[in-house]
């Protein structure tokens, strides 16, 4: 997620080329991979239905970005007439709401469980790390998304997405509220800048969905691991250098 004041300032990055999560495989001829995907759609109940189009219509929106994407292209994807994506949403809108929504309830209940724990800030920021890794996948269209289109999603008329900021506030109390206190347990550095450093961690776990791949070399879970690593015991081995000469 980004920062307000980066939003305000950035033009949007380019969309990036998501792996279909339950979307039309690219095999075969269209009007093949259309009879499939109608004969999923049409089974089934009306709940699975609607999941099976927002899963479709979230990887066009992180692949060509939503502006760009039209209800036409997302019910020829399904398989279905324009109309018939009616049946189950009013809008575009409504799509992307459902998309961003699901992801942030999901990361911020997964963020409040890592704070009701026992642990000492740093077990809970390592769990919290790997919270966000772990989101890089089955939540790999929505943060594209939030990468790409926040600024117009937050320019539209009424206050629709307003929960989008109302999200990053708090996930940002979150994660400042446990490196506060382990600078006062005397885990952490206290020299160091409180808001500076948990953007700098955001923004390595948000930027990653547009390199990582899954199926690489590194999962999820190694990746988090890694970056752990790298956050408490830095690069330089001996002691500890200053920044300044």
């Amino acid at each position: 997620m980004e920062d307000v004041n980066s939003r305000k300032n950035s033009g949007g990055a380019s969309a990036v080329a998501a792996t279909p999560t339950g979307a039309v495989p690219r095999g075969g001829s269209a009007a093949k991979r259309q009879g499939t995907t109608r004969r999923a759609a049409a089974s089934g109940s009306a709940s699975d239905r609607r999941d099976h189009l927002v899963k479709i219509a979230a990887e066009l929106f992180a692949r060509k970005g939503f502006q760009a994407t039209t209800v036409r292209q997302i019910a020829d994807e399904a398989g279905i007439l324009s109309g018939s994506l009616y049946h189950h949403f009013d809008s575009k809108e409504t799509i992307v709401d459902e998309v961003l929504s699901t992801f942030l309830r999901d990361l911020i209940a997964r963020y409040r469980a890592a704070l009701e724990t026992d642990g000492d800030a740093r077990a809970v920021l390592s769990e919290m790390v790997r919270i966000g890794f772990g989101t890089l996948e089955p939540h790999r269209a929505a943060i594209t998304v939030m990468q790409n289109d926040w600024n117009y999603l937050r320019s539209l008329p009424g206050d629709r997405f307003d929960y989008l900021i109302k999200a990053e506030d708090e996930v940002e109390r979150m994660w400042i509220g446990q490196i506060k206190r382990g600078q006062t347990e005397g885990l952490f550095r206290p020299d160091v800048d409180v808001k500076l450093t948990y953007r700098m961690i955001r923004d390595t776990m948000w930027v990653a969905v547009r390199w990582f791949r899954p199926g690489g070399r590194l999962n999820t879970n190694a990746l988090a691991d890694h970056f752990i690593t790298v956050l408490f015991d830095g690069l330089a081995t001996g002691e500890r250098t200053s920044h300044q000469a």
